[in-house]
């Protein structure tokens, strides 16, 4: 039964792009759309076939994946720190919580001109750029998670003698939980963002360069993979949080639809 329903869950979610590649292939075959401007999905396939085959698609994607990891560990990590001590503490969210909420209503755009003078372009302007994306969602979700929590809690815990560790780890991480996996998943995709953002500004590896250089020789057919390559890794992320989130947040019995 639950084989069952996870077929069918996987087909409706396929559904809508299938019918998608297949309405743009029937598109191109009958001359409705350009082929150097929007190959097919077969043409597509063809391209992404060669670059696994000649090793190109595969070392640019490690580089990419290294590069969205490290800048997300650093900015998640440091959201989640800065935002659980900010709402624990409420001189801390005097002191910090403007400054980095004004931080926050910066433009990265605005900010990746000063990143290539600080540090070049290097990879340590672009992991900063992508941590600096990544902490805001996590930050921001871990404060509320915690300003969040029960307040009848802390009371029990102050009864039970609980120690500060315990009650982070008894208390206050289970009951903000669900908004600190909300704020992972957000950080994730704005970390792939910031990847774009940061291999398209200067960069002769990843992705992100992979798009560039086949846009400056047309190469169409590859800059569809590109952006394919991006949605898929992006979409696998993501589940794996989903998963995480099922597991952890077992004891939570909400609405499902």
């Amino acid at each position: 039964m639950f084989r069952k329903e996870r077929v069918i869950r996987i087909a409706l979610g396929s559904s809508i792009p299938v019918a998608v590649l297949v309405v743009w292939q029937i598109a191109v075959e009958l001359g409705l759309l350009n082929p150097m401007l929007f190959p097919g999905p077969i043409s597509i396939f063809g391209d992404f076939y060669d670059m696994i085959l000649s090793g190109e698609l595969v070392h640019h994607l490690g580089v990419s994946v290294v590069r969205a990891m490290s800048g997300f560990l650093i900015g998640a990590v440091a959201g989640l720190v800065i935002g659980i001590s900010v709402g624990l503490f409420r001189r801390a969210e005097h002191t910090l919580d403007p400054t980095i909420q004004m931080l926050r209503t910066v433009p990265l755009l605005a900010v990746t001109p000063l990143f290539i003078l600080w540090f070049g372009f290097g990879e340590l302007s672009k992991i900063l750029l992508i941590s600096m994306g990544a902490f805001f969602p996590v930050y921001v979700n871990s404060f509320l998670g915690v300003r969040n929590v029960d307040a009848k809690l802390f009371d029990v815990a102050r009864v039970l003698e609980f120690s500060r560790y315990q009650q982070i780890v008894k208390v206050i991480l289970p009951g903000a939980m669900p908004n600190i996996l909300l704020g992972i998943r957000l950080s994730l995709s704005v970390s792939w963002l910031c990847l774009v953002v940061a291999e398209l500004m200067g960069a002769d590896e990843g992705v992100g360069y992979l798009i560039q250089d086949a846009r400056a020789y047309l190469r169409t057919g590859v800059v569809f993979v590109g952006i394919f390559i991006f949605a898929i890794v992006g979409k696998l992320t993501d589940s794996l949080v989903r998963i995480l989130e099922a597991r952890l947040l077992k004891w939570q019995d909400s609405y499902r639809g």
